[in-house]
């Protein structure tokens, strides 16, 4: 049987809660903190995320804790049977740590320090800003230890960003040492005899820049320092976990993430993460052409965050309402809030949380959505749609901790995205690696198809497919574990921009897909970049299909061709090829296609592979059927993406779901 724990210990219940402030509201507690607990059991909820942003009211001066407002907060939730997803307040710092300690705030890639403000504007390398932290995390968890109300950490918010302080500066360096081990290795890795940049003195190294002030065009250099920018997060994250792990080691961490940040790597940084967690801010419409792009980039994001640890995950916020960050802050419409939240349990979570309990009264998001609104009762739409959640989560304790066992994969890489947008050749700005990926996807998702998102780091041998658009950066030993991959039975599809340097960024001597060359059975010689009035075409399967943006020469090696160009200098030249390679099969698309070539051309590779959908032989209509499973039963959602009525077939039953339905079958 597949099937994880629940992640709060002995608590196997989907996890339905919200971000609460109760600090904003200490005035009036006697008024609001029992009406809100009430309201949040009221709406089926059994967990509050408590002290994201509470570090000025716990510690308002040096040395100087009131932990007395937390302590009936966490009572009330005890004795309410509620669960506290507790917070390390270390997203946004108060006013006299920076005022002591000016090495705290980070310093711009302009060498501009920041002024005291906002949040998440804390330098990872600060001894002042580490120590503060580990003395209020430990006073937490001293403190909270044996509370029942206990249920996980929630640590810091929404980690991004970089420092190029001197402090990180000097880091970076130590950081190349430990790496590299000379200058001599590092002139050579980075290729610094480009433009004379080579290096003589260590103290020569420094960060990259956004502009021309400073160094922006030594490729290998910005990649190590969004490696170490990784680094340091990750550095961070386990100097404040570690006090958290040694006084409660059998309470959960995590770190809400945000999918669409491309600046770390989480792949290296869920390693550190008992559990993985972000945060979901859909921009619906409201219609079917405008809602299915948008639920389409939602499962994707939701399944990179299953595939950083291919486990059941949390969604950690959400909004029940609209989002006031948004360029328009659209309403949800009557049921999309259910259809939302479904999504992500479909997809892998084992809850449901939103960003906000409360509104705020005032700053930047007093008009963000809230389970409780300003008028401050359940009279609302959107509280009576939370209700509706809540009792929704209340029948799926059997789906806790289910997996999604998906056999096929689709390779997204970090550090691919940051090579490529270095690339400097080919469509500039328009080269689009995720932006590909995710077209990628969506012809996946079209056809039922539970994927798993993995980078070149993952194990691919459970995988029967295995798809890696655009591998442009082949990283360690990717390339051979690709072969044996093949070699013993597995499928892997790949396209244009495969195999063309290494992981420091450096092109393969001998030319490209590098050392896949074997596997793909393929030399490629040339990349044609189309501007956007032109068009080629693959001729494949007695069919013409529009090629455009980029097209790769290629030459067929041990590989067959399947498919021809069909204009230009290079017609009749190899668009599509298949190479076996032992007891598997290697594919190439050579060019950049629309969704119709990619949809019939993955549906061939698909029944090859032996991997069906959800559901099988059935058209997308604006209805996405997703599973999860404990090996022996499959839970499978029923979501309509659509404002109109739609029927969808399941084991030979008929099903009817209304605009934005939401319904679960079992098998």
């Amino acid at each position: 049987m597949k099937r994880y724990p629940p992640a709060i210990r002995a608590f196997p219940h989907m996890i339905h809660g919200a971000d609460y402030n109760p600090e904003q509201w200490l005035k009036w507690k006697d008024e609001i903190w029992q009406e809100d607990i009430r309201l949040a059991k009221q709406a089926g909820m059994n967990s509050l995320s408590v002290g994201i942003f509470a570090w000025s009211m716990l510690e308002p001066e040096e040395g100087e804790f009131h932990f007395e407002w937390l302590d009936e907060v966490m009572d009330l939730l005890a004795e309410n049977g509620m669960k506290a997803v507790l917070a390390t307040p270390t997203a946004a710092r108060p006013n006299w740590l920076a005022e002591k300690y000016p090495e705290v705030l980070r310093m711009n890639d302009q060498r501009v320090r920041n002024l005291f403000g906002g949040r998440h504007n804390h330098c990872m390398s600060s001894p002042a800003y580490r120590e503060k932290a580990r003395i209020i995390n430990t006073k937490l968890a001293e403190r909270y230890k044996d509370h029942p109300a206990l249920g996980m950490w929630h640590v810091s918010n929404e980690v991004s960003g970089d420092c190029h302080c001197p402090l990180c500066q000097q880091n970076f360096r130590l950081w190349l040492k430990e790496k590299y081990g000379s200058l001599d290795a590092i002139n050579e890795k980075w290729w610094t005899t480009f433009w004379s940049h080579r290096y003589t003195k260590w103290e020569q190294i420094e960060s990259p820049t956004r502009n021309w002030m400073g160094e922006r065009d030594v490729h290998g250099l910005r990649l190590d320092w969004l490696r170490f920018t990784t680094d340091q997060h990750i550095s961070f994250y386990r100097a404040e976990t570690a006090p958290l792990k040694e006084i409660t080691p059998d309470v959960p961490c995590t770190a809400n993430l945000m999918a669409d940040c491309e600046e770390l790597d989480y792949y290296a940084y869920a390693k550190e993460l008992d559990i993985v967690s972000w945060d979901n801010y859909p921009c619906w419409r409201g219609d079917e052409k405008g809602d299915v792009p948008i639920a389409i980039h939602a499962a994707f994001c939701h399944d990179l965050m299953y595939g950083l640890k291919r486990k059941p995950w949390f969604l950690m916020e959400s909004s029940p309402s609209c989002t006031n960050w948004q360029p328009v802050a659209k309403l949800h419409r009557p049921g999309n809030l259910l259809r939302q939240s479904m999504q992500a349990v479909a997809h892998g979570s084992d809850s449901v949380q939103y960003f906000q309990f409360r509104k705020s009264r005032g700053s930047s998001e007093k008009f963000h959505g809230a389970v409780v609104s300003h008028e401050g009762t359940e009279k609302t739409r959107v509280y009576k749609d939370v209700c509706s959640v809540g009792e929704t989560l209340k029948t799926l304790d059997d789906v806790v901790g289910t997996v999604k066992d998906g056999k096929a994969a689709l390779i997204f890489d970090y550090h691919n995205n940051w090579a490529l947008q270095d690339m400097r050749g080919a469509l500039q700005e328009r080269t689009a690696y995720r932006t590909e990926i995710e077209k990628h996807y969506a012809v996946l998702w079209k056809k039922h198809v539970p994927v798993e998102i993995i980078d070149q780091t993952c194990d691919l041998s459970t995988y029967k497919v295995v798809f890696a658009p655009m591998s442009y950066m082949l990283r360690g030993d990717f390339a051979k574990r690709v072969e044996a991959y093949v070699e013993q039975g597995g499928t892997f599809v790949t396209t244009y921009l495969t195999g063309y340097v290494d992981d420091t960024d450096l092109c393969f001597r001998h030319g490209f897909p590098g050392p896949l060359r074997k596997t793909l059975g393929i030399w490629a010689e040339e990349l044609d970049s189309l501007y956007p009035e032109d068009e080629n075409s693959i001729e494949w399967n007695g069919q013409s299909y529009r090629a455009h943006s980029l097209c790769e020469l290629v030459h067929p090696e041990t590989a067959k061709m399947l498919g021809q160009y069909g204009s230009d200098f290079y017609a009749g030249m190899a668009a599509l090829t298949e190479n076996v390679l032992g007891k598997g099969k290697a594919y190439y698309i050579a060019a950049r296609t629309d969704e119709d070539f990619l949809s019939d051309f993955y549906q061939t590779v698909l029944d090859e592979s032996g991997v069906s959908g959800v559901l099988k032989d059935q058209p997308f209509n604006g209805v996405s059927a997703q599973r999860r499973t404990d090996g022996e039963r499959e839970y499978v959602f029923l979501m309509n993406f659509a404002d109109t009525e739609k029927q969808i077939t399941v084991d030979g039953e008929s099903i009817t779901l209304s605009p934005r339905e939401v319904k679960l079958h079992t098998r």
